[in-house]
């Protein structure tokens, strides 16, 4: 087991009818005017954005309003926003969505800062000193960008799709209702459980040696598949997007990373690659890309790839050909 430092500053409110309790956790920064982001209008169909101003309104919390967060979020819309919380010199934001408008926000709030170019954040050419505070609910879990300070954008000039991790945009609050995930569309809720899954196995796969490591990660991976296919049967089933939604912020909160060597994140990249060129779904394009890359590289770690195919899948046996059908 390798050293780490474990901690996680996001405060989750996890469960049923638990938006109307946003503006009250708002109000209890001190905050009185936020940034509220989001993206093509989804949260007005579902009833969450009234749930959301009506809290607002009630617990007396101005906004401005930036919508049009596109999922593989793009810079210019980050820097649209940061010149609008600039002027309407807001004291924090509220990111209501997925990990595409959580992320953005991440970057508007250590932009809103900073002089110059937030890109610069991503590029490593600027260390992230200081943020807005950050609160959000979850719409779709994915990326686990409710609970961690992680931020990915696509500068659409460039087709460059990069990330920036800094403790400043850790969320303060997040809140996740999984009923509001009752409507996504089938392939959305697939392709968030492959991204929160290959979050997991980034971790797992990287030469790291811990055993509870391992079994956490086993029983992330486990239950995120056995609620997915639960939840194509049937979109509403609570307890499986419960768990589901749980599972996919535990992925990359630091739980997975606690006693790694950091993981390996090759998969990730090439995935930023194509989905920036191509505009693809992060999930679909980490479908394709893990695992080829698994396949590419399992003789190095032959020990770890068997436990794999044998604790996930229940296959038995060993060498090459367990491998191989696990990965297939």
């Amino acid at each position: 087991m390798e050293n780490f430092t474990f901690h996680n500053p996001t405060k989750i409110i996890f469960g049923k009818n638990t938006i109307p309790r946003v503006g009250e956790e708002i109000k209890e920064y001190g905050l009185k005017k936020v940034l509220f982001l989001y993206g093509r209008g989804s949260i007005k169909r579902n009833g969450v954005y009234d749930q959301v101003v009506e809290s607002l309104k009630k617990n007396g919390i101005e906004w401005i309003e930036v919508s049009g967060v596109k999922p593989n979020p793009v810079l210019s819309k980050v820097h649209e926003a940061i010149e609008k919380a600039r002027e309407a010199n807001v004291e924090g934001i509220l990111a209501v969505g997925g990990g595409s408008v959580i992320d953005s926000a991440k970057a508007i709030a250590a932009g809103f800062y900073y002089e110059g170019d937030i890109w610069d954040a991503f590029t490593g050419d600027y260390e992230i000193e200081k943020a807005l505070p950050i609160f959000t609910i979850l719409t779709i879990s994915a990326t686990g960008s409710e609970m961690n300070g992680n931020a990915v954008v696509t500068n659409e000039k460039t087709n460059q799709k990069y990330a920036f991790s800094s403790e400043h945009v850790y969320p303060k609050v997040s809140i996740i209702d999984p009923t509001v995930q009752f409507t996504l569309p089938k392939e959305q809720t697939v392709y968030g459980a492959v991204d929160a899954i290959a979050h997991v196995l980034e971790y797992y796969f990287d030469g790291s040696v811990c055993l509870v490591h391992d079994r956490i990660s086993e029983s992330l991976v486990k239950t995120i598949m056995e609620m997915t296919e639960i939840l194509i049967e049937d979109p509403e089933n609570y307890e499986a997007r419960a768990n589901l939604a749980w599972s996919a912020t535990l992925a990359l909160n630091g739980l997975t990373d606690a006693g790694s060597k950091g993981g390996d994140w090759a998969s990730h990249a090439i995935e930023h690659s194509l989905s920036a060129l191509y505009d693809i779904a992060h999930g679909a394009g980490l479908a394709i890309v893990f695992p080829a890359w698994m396949k590419y590289v399992y003789k190095e770690n032959m020990g770890k790839f068997e436990r794999f195919s044998k604790e996930i899948f229940g296959l038995e046996g060993s060498g090459e050909n367990l491998v191989l059908s696990g990965i297939e």
